[in-house]
């Protein structure tokens, strides 16, 4: 059984951070994309439909494009933090675990 230094465990707590940090930022961009995304046919089809202008008051036009921001934050920073993660389990394992011809 190997023992666990220090700064091995620093390495991979500054991996870790960095990551969470980069999938944040990943979700941000695509929360803003996805708001002006959902935003835009929202407002529209509230000023030209007469079911939506009936049913539709601001408040439910805020759940609506706030819903579809968050959704693609969370999607899109837990589709970063898992990519990055099997990029770097790669990165550390066994040669014979890398090698996935089937010669």
């Amino acid at each position: 059984m190997s023992t666990v230094t220090r700064a091995y465990l620093d390495q991979r707590l500054a991996a870790a951070k960095r990551c969470s940090k980069e999938a944040a930022m990943a979700g941000a961009k695509a929360a803003a994309v996805a708001t002006v995304a959902a935003a835009v046919p929202t407002l529209a089809s509230v000023r030209m439909l007469p079911w939506a202008k009936a049913h539709l008051n601001p408040t439910g036009q805020a759940l609506i494009i706030s819903t579809v921001a968050g959704m693609a934050y969370f999607i899109v920073a837990d589709k970063t933090i898992l990519s990055m993660a099997r990029k770097h389990s790669y990165e550390t394992a066994p040669e014979h675990l890398k090698n996935t011809s089937f010669n």
